[in-house]
């Protein structure tokens, strides 16, 4: 009877951190381009009472074994990369990825860093900075006072700048790949770093080599389905109230032994 009791125990577990994971989704289904996550579980151990193919007596064999499973765990919180939603910003510097890849950013510690975020904006020196001021590598200059900013699919960047009215090329947008995109490390504000099995990333043009184009004025979504998200969240309850409901059936058949003395 104990084994009820803890085998229900894990699963309340499993699906406590099923939910946290289907809450973090639905948090975040205005961030943009976040790239919603799944739980993973697998079962545990089994205790085998008998195994198949036992004798049982002369040549008879059992043909199928006896195993009692010990309940299941929380092994993987897994990144669907399915593309968002593109939205249009209206804003010059803003820049989705319409396909794979990831534009790359400095952190301050000379880290960097990926992203799908490409809500850029000039710092006061002209440099394309994420919303937290990470420059985007390579590095863009856009010259105080320029207009009619550019950004081409291949990622070509070019304005007019003063005291020119043809276009200047500023420099080109490269984007990234990685050949396990599910292997980088989430690092919060909407950035990834690479992780040992995300593989070593490899710079393309935008376009090129299965990578995605640029598309200027746009924004790429949350990918999160709220929908689907509020089933797994109905399932997840379900789960989780039918597991709490086994460890109190367990209890009331214990009881039900402790009295029979009486």
């Amino acid at each position: 009877m104990m084994r009820a009791l803890n085998t229900a125990g894990t699963g309340m577990v499993s699906q406590q951190m099923n939910l946290d994971i289907i809450a973090n989704n639905l948090a975040n289904v205005n961030t943009t381009a976040f790239k919603s996550q799944r739980a993973e579980f697998q079962d545990l151990m089994y205790q085998t009472f008998r195994a198949s193919g036992a004798a049982t007596g002369g040549e008879n064999r059992v043909p199928q074994s006896v195993q009692i499973g010990l309940g299941s765990r929380f092994s993987a919180s897994a990144t669907t990369f399915t593309p968002g939603s593109l939205l249009t910003t209206g804003n010059a510097s803003d820049v989705a990825i319409n396909g794979a890849g990831f534009f790359q950013v400095q952190m301050p510690s000379g880290e960097t860093a990926y992203t799908r975020d490409g809500s850029f904006k000039p710092d006061a020196n002209g440099l394309l900075v994420s919303s937290d001021g990470y420059a985007l590598v390579p590095n863009i200059t856009i010259p105080p006072g320029s207009r009619a900013l550019s950004i081409s699919p291949e990622g070509a960047v070019s304005a007019i700048t003063p005291g020119n009215n043809e276009p200047t090329d500023l420099g080109n947008i490269s984007i990234v790949m990685f050949s396990n995109p599910a292997g980088l490390t989430r690092a919060g504000q909407n950035l990834y770093l690479a992780g040992g099995s995300s593989g070593e990333p490899q710079e393309v043009t935008p376009g090129l080599e299965g990578s995605g184009t640029l598309q200027q004025n746009f924004l790429e979504g949350s990918n999160v389905q709220v929908v689907e998200e509020m089933v797994k969240m109905i399932t997840a309850q379900r789960a989780y109230e039918i597991n709490s409901k086994a460890i109190q059936t367990s209890d009331d058949m214990l009881s039900i032994l402790n009295n029979l003395k009486r």
